[in-house]
């Protein structure tokens, strides 16, 4: 079967590999990106739409694909104000599920975190859960949440807070790896590959969450079939 894909969050972290990884697969014949800037890759399949994340109701023909993949996301010190954060990580990740279930959409990934929580303690697990929450309620035939802790990757900015967690956690990983607790780092990378495996081999019906344990496998899923 054709498949089509549409990306958000192309380039991000994650959102840049998960392109790199649709670009290089035969099962998506188009990628299709809307965002504000064009990454910084030219490919056959690759079509970019230069549009203001906060107008993508203006932008529902280019929803009628197969996959969405939402790579959003931001920081407060990034985004400068709570509301500014809210409007990336909830309204704009919202917004891009319901152009995606107006268009009939058959799969919505997304990378959320494994925090998240609409009653969580910080404003990081409240956005992340209320978005879940939100997004789960609008009736997509089938939701998957990537949900990991600290990435592991270059990133094109210095974040501070994840900086700290990972220092702090390498510190404790000989101590605690063989758990495969859900709150390890995990490797980008990783994270990008298994949520393109999950779009490929994962679930076809349903609200699903993707942690540590299920990243891992879904990305050795995409790994040996390459």
């Amino acid at each position: 079967m054709s498949r089509s894909a549409l990306l958000l969050g192309a380039t991000g972290l994650v959102g840049g590999l998960v392109l790199a990884r649709l670009l290089a697969s035969d099962e998506w014949q188009q990628v299709t990106v809307i965002g504000r800037r064009a990454p910084d890759v030219s490919h056959k399949k690759l079509r970019f739409v230069e549009s203001d994340l906060g107008q993508l109701e203006r932008h529902v023909g280019e929803f009628a694909v197969t996959d969405v993949f939402c790579c959003l996301g931001t920081t407060l010190k990034q985004a400068g104000s709570k509301q500014a954060f809210a409007r990336v990580d909830l309204d704009f990740c919202v917004a891009a599920a319901a152009q995606a279930k107006a268009a009939g959409v058959q799969r919505f990934l997304m990378i959320s975190a494994v925090n998240a929580n609409r009653n969580g303690v910080s404003l990081y697990a409240r956005t992340k859960g209320e978005a879940e929450y939100q997004i789960a309620a609008l009736g997509l035939p089938c939701v998957v949440f990537i949900q990991p802790s600290l990435l592991k990757g270059k990133r094109g900015e210095f974040r501070l807070g994840e900086e700290i967690g990972l220092t702090t956690l390498a510190a404790v990983m000989p101590l605690v790896r063989w758990t495969r607790a859900d709150w390890l780092p995990i490797d980008a990378q990783t994270v990008a590959d298994a949520m393109v495996a999950a779009a490929l081999k994962g679930p076809t019906a349903g609200v699903h969450r993707l942690r540590y344990r299920d990243l891992e496998k879904f990305s050795q899923q995409l790994l040996l079939n390459h």
